[in-house]
């Protein structure tokens, strides 16, 4: 049988580039070349787009981003692709951040009737904006620590009305860009003096930010969904930062950040966190893969849902990929389930009708 053609989407315009690019780079290594042909398509920073001569070869962030000082700045602006003339079987978007992960760049898929794999629009789109991903958890009665969200234009007209609003929160709370994901922008504040400087850091960012009221010895937990309208849930996973809590840094450049696969749980409490993984995805109409983040009280053992992200990292290391190999499930395998789901999911909306008469 011919192999499918599958392009796979990376770079971005969102400050999460490195990251995708080296999430492209461990699926280009590990996808099954007997099966899928794969095919490069990167977009810059600069939003041009271009068909690379090779594979993506960064092995870590770091040295994404001393490839992306050489390629970005030199790169020519240029119009999006014309998709359809790639004959593409599927799409694999690995684009993390805005304009990738927010439901845009699906959007392009759906307008030219491509498969692809992850997030529908409406899923993606509310999984990037934290705000709205909280009311959507808060609404379907699962736990999520005491939050606030504002936008640029109520912190430009009145500031003390803001702080004032923020009170009740109390101190530590974490400032977080409300579209934006891998810790960037994000500020742990532990005095009042701090505050304002860390908004306008998450404001540098974006528009709306979230803040949100600090878990006391938080154990960050992590797990795993694969699947369309029957999800799976992965393992539970558990990261150990090397700095106070898990920062971009911490993330990516560090080498002292530790994770623990499958985490150190009791059974009870690895069950929940599978079943709020579940529910959360299907609070936000998810589809294909996403990881969904927890805090654990570490006094009280209290679980709270952090965020889900629907386009997590994807390299060989990255938290996903490790739980879903602990869960039996090795990263080879993982990208072929996700490109099937992708086909099915596409083959089922082409059973809808395009007309009312």
């Amino acid at each position: 049988m011919a192999k499918l053609r599958v392009g796979i989407v990376f770079g971005g315009r969102s400050g999460e580039h490195e990251v995708s690019v080296t999430s492209a780079s461990s699926i280009f290594m590990h996808i099954d070349r007997e099966k899928y042909q794969p095919i490069p398509i990167r977009i810059e920073k600069n939003g041009a787009w271009s068909y690379p001569d090779r594979d993506p070869r960064a092995s870590n962030v770091a040295e994404a981003i001393q490839q992306a000082k050489t390629t970005s700045a030199a790169a020519p602006r240029s119009s999006d692709p014309a998709l359809n003339a790639l004959r593409l079987d599927v799409v694999f978007p690995v684009l993390h951040g805005p304009y990738g992960e927010d439901g845009t760049v699906q959007g392009l898929f759906e307008v030219a009737d491509i498969a692809y794999v992850g997030n529908g629009v409406l899923a993606s789109a509310a999984g990037m904006d934290k705000a709205v991903m909280k009311r959507l958890f808060a609404s379907h009665g699962l736990p999520v620590c005491p939050w606030h969200s504002f936008v640029r234009a109520d912190w430009d007209r009145d500031r003390t009305a803001v702080m004032q609003q923020l009170a009740p929160l109390g101190l530590p709370v974490f400032v977080k860009p409300a579209n934006l994901g891998s810790s960037v922008g994000i500020s742990k504040v532990k005095s009042s003096a701090d505050l304002i400087p860390a908004i306008e850091v998450a404001l540098g960012f974006d528009r709306k930010v979230v803040v949100e009221a600090a878990v006391p010895r938080a154990r960050e937990i992590e797990c795993g969904i694969l699947g369309n309208d029957d999800p799976e849930a992965s393992v539970p996973g558990e990261v150990l930062p090397s700095r106070e809590f898990y920062d971009y840094q911490a993330k990516y450049l560090d080498e002292g950040s530790r994770t623990v696969v499958p985490a150190d749980l009791p059974p009870g409490m690895a069950a929940a966190v599978q079943r709020l993984s579940v529910q959360a995805f299907r609070a936000i109409d998810g589809s294909g893969l996403a990881r969904v983040d927890f805090l654990v009280n570490g006094e009280t053992g209290e679980i709270f849902l952090n965020e889900i992200n629907t386009l997590p990292g994807f390299t060989n290391i990255s938290m996903y990929s490790k739980m879903w190999e602990a869960s039996g499930v090795s990263y080879t395998a993982l990208v072929d389930r996700l490109i099937q789901l992708a086909l099915a999911r596409h083959a089922d909306k082409q059973r809808l009708r395009t007309s009312g008469l």
